[in-house]
C-alpha cells in the first residue's frame, strides 16, 4: 500500500464523517467525497462468508492522497474454496488465528457504511451487487441489522448530527447510495473485454498500490478507476448525487438486455 494511504481507527473515521457536512443531492460525482468498498470472500456462493474487508474514504479535495483507509480480516467459521484461497491468499489456519469475530467487524463495517449513507456520501464498490450482498448475508447470518435497517428512518437515528436539517437525504432504506464504476464503465465503452478490476485499471491507465485482491488496494483502484471515468467522460463526472441510481439502473436493464445483470445494492 502506497505511503500516502493513513490507516485509520474506526472511531476516527466515524468521528470524520460525523464531522462531515451533508453532501448536497446535487453535488456532482466528480467532486463527491466516497466511500470505497471490498470484500474477499470464502467462495462466490449466497452461503460463503467475507474473510477481509475494506472501507476507504475519499474526500475530493485531499484525493487518492488523502485516503484514510480501515480494513478487517476476518473469522468465517467456515472452510475457504481452493478458488478462492487461490485468489486471496488466505488460509483457513491463518483466519481461525488471526481473523476478528465476525459480529463485532460486520456490526462496525455496517455502522460506518450507515453512517456514510446518512451525510449522503456514496458507498463505491466494483461490481457492487456482490461485495453488498455477502455483506447483508454475513448481517443476518450473525443476527445483526443490516445496513438498510440501519438506515429506515435515518433522520431520526442521526438526529444528533447537527447538520442535517436542512439537506435532503439521497438515500432511503429501499435505494442506498451506491456508485459502481464497473456498470458506469459499461455505460461509456463498448469494448469486447473482460471487465475484472484488473482489465478496466489497466484500460484507463490506473496503477494499484500493490496487488490486486487486497480489499484495500481493490477499494482504492476502484476508485481511482472512477477518478479516470470522471475526467475522460465529463457526463459522468458532472451526474448528481441524486441521479446516479437511476442513471445506474437504466445501465444495468440495458446491459441486462444484452447479456444479463442483476442490481442488488440493498
Amino acid at each position: 500500500m502506497g505511503m500516502s494511504t493513513a490507516l485509520m481507527t474506526s472511531s476516527a473515521v466515524i468521528a470524520a464523517l460525523r464531522d462531515c457536512r451533508r453532501q448536497d443531492p446535487f453535488t456532482p460525482l466528480r467532486d463527491s467525497l466516497l466511500l470505497g468498498f471490498d470484500t474477499e470472500t470464502t467462495g462466490l456462493s449466497s452461503s460463503d462468508a467475507i474473510v477481509s474487508a475494506a472501507l476507504v474514504l475519499r474526500t475530493p479535495a485531499a484525493g487518492r492522497d488523502g485516503d484514510a483507509a480501515l480494513s478487517w480480516t476476518i473469522n468465517p467459521h467456515r472452510p475457504l474454496s481452493p478458488a478462492a484461497a487461490a485468489v486471496n491468499g488466505f488460509t483457513d489456519e491463518e483466519l481461525r488465528r488471526c481473523g476478528m469475530e465476525p459480529q463485532d467487524a460486520l456490526d462496525t463495517i455496517a455502522a460506518i457504511i450507515a453512517l456514510a449513507q446518512s451525510q449522503n456520501i456514496p458507498l463505491l464498490a466494483y461490481n457492487a451487487p456482490f461485495d453488498v450482498r455477502m455483506l447483508r448475508n454475513d448481517l443476518r447470518r450473525w443476527h445483526l441489522p443490516t445496513v438498510a435497517d440501519r438506515l429506515a428512518g435515518a433522520d431520526d437515528l442521526f438526529n444528533d448530527l447537527d447538520t442535517v436539517a436542512s439537506v435532503p437525504l439521497v438515500i432511503s432504506s429501499e435505494n442506498p447510495l451506491v456508485v459502481d464504476p464497473l456498470v458506469l464503465d459499461r455505460a461509456v465503452s463498448d469494448r469486447d473485454e473482460r471487465r475484472r478490476l484488473e482489465d478496466t485499471a489497466f484500460y484507463y491507465g490506473v496503477s494499484p498500490r500493490g496487488d490486486f485482491h487486497d480489499a484495500t488496494i481493490d477499494a482504492i483502484a476502484a476508485m481511482d478507476v472512477l477518478a479516470s471515468l470522471c475526467r475522460l467522460y465529463p457526463d459522468v463526472g458532472s451526474l448528481p448525487l441524486a441521479e446516479v441510481g437511476a442513471w445506474e439502473w437504466d445501465t444495468c436493464q440495458r446491459y441486462e438486455r444484452r447479456q444479463g445483470c442483476r442490481r442488488s445494492y440493498r
